[in-house]
């Protein structure tokens, strides 16, 4: 079961946030919040989060309508960083990095991605039934994004 909701994870990380699209945006359960949703098979990913640049918010898996696995998140750009540009660039190298989310490690990016003077890092430990990690974008050398982020298998 965990290699099947591996794979389900990857499929929907892709497809929502990391996709750059809308497609995957719909009307959210909760007043101020972005809501994105996928579905295949038995199983249904929703991401729910508020805020853009600072942020926090909550995946979950549900099987057959049983949530099953959840992760939260929380953190965002530097708050010293303001300039709309670098903001748009740090968010795209996100997209990149979580689009190549590793089926072994189902939660957020890769360990490293370079991207021009853009460095992304993720840093976890566990697996899919208990996990914690943070991710970091570096702008030569110094954080410009950071994120917390812990979860697994819901009993």
């Amino acid at each position: 079961m965990l290699s099947e909701l591996s794979a389900f994870l990857v499929a929907a990380k892709r497809s929502t946030y990391a996709s750059a699209s809308d497609d995957a945006s719909v009307t959210p359960a909760l007043t101020g919040s972005r809501q994105l949703e996928y579905r295949a098979g038995r199983f249904l990913y929703r991401d729910v989060h508020f805020g853009t640049t600072r942020f926090a918010g909550q995946e979950t898996v549900a099987l057959d309508g049983r949530v099953i696995w959840s992760m939260v998140y929380g953190g965002g750009i530097a708050p010293d960083v303001t300039d709309a540009a670098m903001i748009a660039i740090i968010q795209s190298c996100l997209r990149q990095a979580l689009y190549i989310v590793e089926p072994a490690r189902p939660f957020r990016g890769p360990r490293t991605l370079g991207s021009g003077a853009l460095h992304y890092s993720d840093d976890s430990e566990g697996d899919l039934a208990s996990f914690r990690g943070t991710e970091r974008v570096t702008r030569n050398g110094a954080v410009v994004y950071r994120l917390e982020y812990c979860g697994g298998l819901i009993r």
